[in-house]
């Protein structure tokens, strides 16, 4: 079972389930809150207080990564269900779309993949972040790599492996996270260092996932717990 759905049942999990009692948990950060936004919203954020307060609800699900239905009430629900969790920590409601740049680096054993150490909740995990409202995904995948790691492949072409809902620990019902990953490969590592939301860069053995995760603990970190998926695929991709 993963993070968002951790505190409900599976078989209550499903929004068309009828569950009376169902009270999920706030996890509004201070900064979020309708009297914080009053005074204006954090750059990151959008003011809106409540899903009633957005207004373009029609174009935010056509341009989605992940479809994703409405309430009764017009607000928002997690594409996979009852996250057990209510309120925002990110900085939109609804889908909020990341990129996640995958850059191996090297072939068979000397395969080596580029993680960054998270400054939030210290973990190794795929350098990557936020779309930026008009960005197009691509152009994330390479600021967010050149911003984290000084690593710039804007002329590098890259393999989309996905799109999909990643188990972010700040999601929600009513708000999270779908990212496009990318695999970029290059013929060896490149230097690399960690800046803006990231305390270090460092390349890793990349075997396997159970290598990596092997690899990263023997040094004191833990692998993100969301990123795992990603970079199974990536791996699936390299070794099919």
């Amino acid at each position: 079972m993963n993070a968002i759905t951790a505190t409900v049942p599976a078989e209550l999990r499903d929004w068309s389930v009828d569950w009376p009692d169902y009270s999920p948990v706030d996890v509004t950060p201070p900064e979020l809150r309708p009297a914080a936004l009053a005074h204006g919203a954090p750059d990151w954020a959008e003011a809106a207080p409540t899903p009633a307060d957005v207004h373009d609800w029609d174009r935010r699900r056509s341009s989605a990564l992940v479809p994703y239905e409405l309430d009764a009430r017009g607000w928002p629900l997690h594409p996979q269900g009852r996250t057990g969790r209510t309120g925002r920590n990110l900085g939109r409601w609804g889908e909020n779309a990341a990129g996640d740049p995958i850059v191996v680096a090297g072939t068979g054993r000397n395969r080596q993949v580029l993680l960054i150490t998270r400054s939030d909740i210290l973990v190794e995990a795929i350098p990557g972040g936020m779309v930026e409202p008009g960005e197009p995904v691509p152009m994330t995948l390479v600021r967010e790599l050149r911003e984290e790691t000084g690593v710039d492949l804007s002329s590098h072409r890259p393999i989309i492996l996905g799109r999909e809902v990643v188990d972010d620990w700040r999601a929600s019902d009513h708000a999270w996270v779908a990212s496009t990953s990318a695999l970029y490969l290059l013929p060896a590592t490149v230097s690399a260092a960690g800046a803006d939301d990231a305390l270090a860069a460092t390349w890793w053995p990349f075997g396997s996932l159970d290598q990596l995760a092997t690899t990263v603990a023997a040094a004191g970190r833990s692998l993100y717990p969301a990123h795992r998926p990603l970079l199974q695929r990536a791996l699936d991709h390299l070794t099919r």
